[in-house]
């Protein structure tokens, strides 16, 4: 099964008319649909807004449910060589919103992009595919897809495990187990290793077509300014592959500015290993870079791509299309690349190569709308690259990331491992957790049995990760996926003083704008955990009321759920 485009071109009108009535339906009565996840929404032209094509016509709960049933079972199944595959997964379990057709001259699409997340939570939108978009006054025929690994359902869904239906927080600790077991297959503290099979051109998809020379122009292709404020048109999900002798290969997502129909510039840090492979060449004194940029690609390699999973004891290099293989279960299928020697996802949507001239300046790029929530200022010197030559699947699909308005990356693979590497230092460790709607802040539960043990373990994690800027610690019941027990935690059982440190001088991230000083920040430790009276705390704690529920009447929840659960259930989908 291969998830179908719907027909929206065909009978209507101008496309230059976009109409209002039509996009408010489909950020209202669609996304209502698709939280009802039993009817698929319809505007009065009968214009599908939400589910797949095979919705039920009936509303009827027990009927969505076995339709349902279906679509999942005649899906693609994980591990998913393509994006394609995936998205049809995903509109199977009824994660996935179509919007017909979006002004993004008018910045439609990150409008819609931001009422998803307020409407359904950052962990809990849907994914996102804008079918005919129009850009710098042209429409285009897309997909672009977006937020295709928001919902923290979709952790499940990546590695073959079905979500539990009624809660995130279930799905994402059942992913979270299956890395966790996938880590402790190995005996380095990272995930194992099946190195990729190389296919010939005619087995790769990325190969169907083939662009070179003058017939180069990246601006034919759906790639949009995000923000008004954005210093032009990114690619900017694209895995950036680049070689060195010494440090081997690597990919990594760098936003990319298009400033060219064959130009553009990369944006990676002084700290990623793209810029410090390009780096060592120009103090080689090499005049040629070379590199290749995967577009569209699998949901596991993307995942490898933009997140620190794959650095290896001491930096040791770490094969990361070896390492996709190993999470996925299955080798990566991949294929050379046409100008140089990198190979890249096979089945990836687009491969765009190209030279960059090391021995020439340095150029600005940006602003960019970053992960932070904020403008990121320009960078006035980063290297660029002459594009020449595209190879793409017909009618190849593009993923834009709507930074710092969604989550980028199912993130469960990345705590599990977080997990493995922090209890060395923090044995008592339950949980971590950094949620990517607020980046900076991070929760971590542990099992506390002596005094000082709370502050001790923040100050560990916040000396260890980078992004660690506010690290709250909480006892073993409190879940750190949940918002509001973290804030109950802080107002109920935290005192700045004495249970707050701050460390005046940390390792930061460099995209965070509150910074003075680059990739240097101020940390803070938060105990939130009940305070002993030896740490200045209460000599006893009250009960909690939930407790004290549970304790005199032991039955009341089951009873509320057998009596009342369906109509409760329910309520979001009237």
């Amino acid at each position: 099964m291969s998830l179908k485009k719907s027909d929206v071109t065909e009978n209507q009108p101008d496309p230059q008319d976009t109409s209002r009535r039509q996009l408010l339906a489909a950020t209202g009565a669609g996304l209502a649909a698709l939280s009802a996840g039993a009817c698929a929404a319809e505007d009065s032209d009968g214009v599908q807004l939400a589910g797949s094509a095979g919705a039920p016509e009936s509303c009827d709960p027990a009927a969505a449910a076995a339709a349902k049933a279906e679509r999942i079972a005649d899906a693609p199944k994980a591990p998913f060589d393509s994006i394609r595959d995936y998205f049809a997964a995903l509109d199977a379990h009824g994660l996935l919103l179509r919007i017909p057709r979006v002004d993004q001259d008018q910045y439609q699409m990150t409008g819609i992009v931001f009422r998803s997340s307020d409407r359904y939570g950052v962990f809990s939108a849907p994914a996102l595919m804008f079918e005919k978009i129009k850009i710098d006054g042209q429409w285009m025929d897309g997909p672009i897809v977006a937020n295709h690994q928001g919902s923290m359902h979709t952790d499940c869904i990546v590695f073959g495990i079905e979500p539990d239906p009624d809660d995130i927080f279930v799905s994402y600790r059942k992913a979270k187990a299956y890395a966790t077991k996938l880590l402790e297959t190995t005996d380095t503290g990272r995930y194992p290793l099946i190195p990729p099979i190389e296919v010939s051109r005619e087995q790769a998809p990325c190969k169907e077509v083939v662009v070179s020379g003058d017939d180069v122009n990246l601006l034919s292709f759906p790639f949009v300014q995000t923000n008004p404020a954005d210093g032009g048109r990114y690619l900017n999900t694209g895995s950036v592959f680049t070689s060195d002798p010494d440090m081997g290969n690597n990919f990594g997502t760098y936003r990319c500015q298009i400033t060219g129909p064959r130009t553009l510039r990369i944006n990676s840090e002084k700290n990623h290993a793209g810029y410090k492979m390009l780096m060592a060449a120009r103090e080689r004194g090499e005049k040629i870079g070379h590199v290749s940029i995967a577009v569209g690609q699998d949901p596991i390699t993307w995942v490898l791509s933009g997140a620190p999973i794959a650095r290896g004891r001491n930096d040791d290099p770490v094969d990361e299309l070896a390492m996709a293989g190993g999470m996925r279960g299955k080798p990566l299928k991949v294929v050379k690349s046409d100008t140089n020697d990198m190979l890249v996802p096979a089945h990836a949507e687009m491969i765009v190569e190209g030279e960059v001239p090391l021995q020439e300046p340095l150029q600005p790029e940006g602003p960019f709308g970053e992960m932070f929530g904020y403008l990121g200022p320009p960078n006035e010197k980063v290297f660029w690259m002459n594009v020449t030559r595209i190879t793409h699947r017909r009618n190849p699909w593009i993923i834009n990331s709507f930074a710092g308005m969604q989550r980028g990356y199912i993130t469960s693979s990345v705590e599990a491992l977080y997990d493995r590497t922090l209890r060395s230092m923090v044995p008592n460790l339950v949980e971590f957790h950094y949620p990517q709607d607020c980046m900076g802040v991070s929760f971590v539960s542990i099992d506390k049995t002596a005094p000082g043990q709370g502050l001790e373990a923040g100050r560990k994690i916040a000396g260890r990760i980078p992004i660690c800027k506010v690290v709250v610690v909480v006892d073993k019941e409190m879940d750190v996926l949940n918002r509001t027990q973290m804030l109950f935690a802080m107002g109920s059982r935290w005192q700045p003083y004495p249970a707050s440190e701050i460390i005046t001088k940390g390792r930061g991230v460099l995209t965070d704008p509150s910074q003075l000083v680059e990739g240097e920040t101020s940390k803070i430790v938060i105990d939130a955990t009940k305070q002993w009276p030896e740490e200045g705390g209460p000599k006893v704690y009250p009960e909690r009321n939930r407790v004290l529920l549970e304790q005199g009447a032991p039955e009341v929840f089951a009873q509320v759920d057998a009596e009342f659960g369906e109509l409760l259930k329910n309520w979001g989908s009237s």
